[in-house]
């Protein structure tokens, strides 16, 4: 059976992620610069191989001394490790969804990751192109990959929490 690839359309994908601050609001944040393909032999996607990278001088939190901060060595030391890395080793069916796992690369560390996909549906735009989406979330553990900056509260706690959810919705093209 042919391989078929599909590219991410980036002017209609976001790719977001969220941290608790203080342990009491959370904190949200987006890489702006970011490319995905995923390949498949399937109509229905299972057992598609999925890339990704995102460039971390991207990272946009809204506030330009945070993202300073996290582009720092304290935290994803942007300069010596300017992207993050994601490789697929499974795409399951799970209904009409999926499970994805994979390793993903931060800051020089590999570790596997399990996210949850949500199939949006195929579609042909006004322009014949034929698109795929799909909303990706699942929760990382950011100390695993080498982010251990933190500060202890007067009160208890830490100002930044280790559990990192990341959102993703990710629409790809069809390659003729």
């Amino acid at each position: 059976m042919a391989t078929t690839k599909w590219t991410l359309d980036p002017t209609h994908s976001e790719l977001e992620f969220k941290v608790k601050h203080l342990m009491i609001t959370t904190v949200t944040g987006a890489f702006h610069e970011f490319t995905a393909e995923l390949e498949t032999e399937e109509e229905d996607f299972s057992n598609a191989k999925v890339s990704f990278e995102a460039q971390i001088a991207s990272i946009s939190t809204n506030n330009t001394d945070r993202d300073n901060h996290l582009k720092s060595a304290d935290f994803f030391d942007a300069e010596k490790f300017p992207t993050l890395k994601f490789e697929s080793a499974t795409l399951t069916k799970d209904g009409d969804d999926y499970n994805l796992n994979g390793d993903l690369t931060i800051k020089g560390v590999t570790k596997p990751v399990k996210l949850k996909v949500e199939f949006g549906g195929i579609a042909t735009d006004p322009w014949g192109n034929i698109k795929a989406g799909f909303n990706i979330n699942g929760k990382i553990n950011r100390t695993d990959f080498g982010l251990t900056w933190n500060a202890a509260l007067e009160t208890g706690g830490v100002m930044v929490s280790e559990e990192v959810r990341i959102l993703g919705e990710l629409q790809f093209v069809k390659q003729a």
